[in-house]
């Protein structure tokens, strides 16, 4: 399986799980696609295009709720504009060298059970801190984030994302700060246009409890349901994802995954200019 986006439409299964759990109906959309640019046109203050595609992003997470979906795009110009020192004309050759030289951030090629996208974090030993820090981590999670949208089928199905701590050491815990903590944490539940379905905790020693004792007060109820512990029992993580969807790293049957994201840095490259693109939403400001 190559490294590469799919742009494609969604096939005949996306759509079918889109009308059962996303109202996707195509009164539906064109009531919402309606209703949206409407809201977008009355707001001056607001830039994003009003293309099917573009809207489609943010009318998918809310149900094609059109109101839901103007007011995460708003969310997401105040998360863009409170944190603009990080993530203003972000593109991935800023961060070329932690994608590059550090297995830190990866995406399993293949697609899960149920058609999701599998992102994998390394928390523990392999995050070297010392040259990859926390804003720089955040940084890496939103580049992803930007190219996983592009997806309908991912729009449509969702995320999976695994945080690896095994080996994790005082290093990584200090580096996990409580600002970097309310970053992710307002991120995931407030800005992101994106349907994250499950979070599996795997490998993790005592020293994650600070961690979690840390980020827990700020999870709500939604998200926490959303989150597992596995420890070492990966027969507790298959419960959720069966072995056959899964590399040999946690378990699966799959081969070991011997490729980073290295190997997507070209898939980036390849589709920067839409990056550039999202850079330009937000609030809307004097030549637009």
């Amino acid at each position: 399986m190559s490294f590469e986006l799919n742009l494609k439409l969604p096939g005949a299964e996306a759509l079918a799980v889109a009308e059962k759990e996303l109202r996707e109906t195509e009164e539906n959309v064109k009531d919402g696609l309606a209703k949206l640019r409407a809201y977008l046109e009355k707001d001056k203050t607001l830039y994003f295009k009003t293309d099917d595609e573009l809207l489609l992003i943010f009318l998918r997470p809310c149900k094609f709720y059109a109101k839901s979906a103007y007011e995460l795009m708003r969310r997401v110009a105040e998360f863009k504009e409170k944190n603009s020192s990080l993530l203003k004309n972000l593109l991935p050759t800023d961060e070329k060298e932690s994608i590059t030289k550090h297995d830190i951030v990866n995406v399993i090629k293949e697609r899960d059970h149920k058609g999701r996208r599998i992102l994998i974090t390394n928390c523990g030993k392999k995050w070297n801190t010392s040259v990859v820090n926390s804003d720089q981590l955040f940084r890496l999670f939103y580049l992803i984030h930007e190219f996983a949208i592009l997806e309908p089928e991912t729009q449509i199905y969702g995320t999976v994302v695994i945080l690896d701590f095994e080996g994790m050491s005082m290093k990584q815990v200090m580096e996990i700060t409580p600002t970097f903590c309310m970053r992710l944490v307002n991120f995931i539940q407030d800005a992101m246009p994106l349907r994250l379905k499950e979070i599996h905790i795997v490998k993790q020693s005592i020293l994650f409890n600070m961690i979690w004792q840390m980020i827990k007060p700020f999870i709500r109820e939604k998200l926490k349901s959303r989150i597992f512990f596995h420890g070492n029992k990966m027969s507790s993580f298959h419960n959720h994802i069966p072995p056959a969807y899964l590399p040999e790293n946690y378990g699966g049957e799959l081969p070991k995954i011997d490729y980073s994201s290295a190997e997507w840095y070209p898939v980036m490259l390849k589709h920067e200019d839409r990056i550039k693109q999202w850079n330009t939403y937000g609030f809307r400001r004097d030549e637009q």
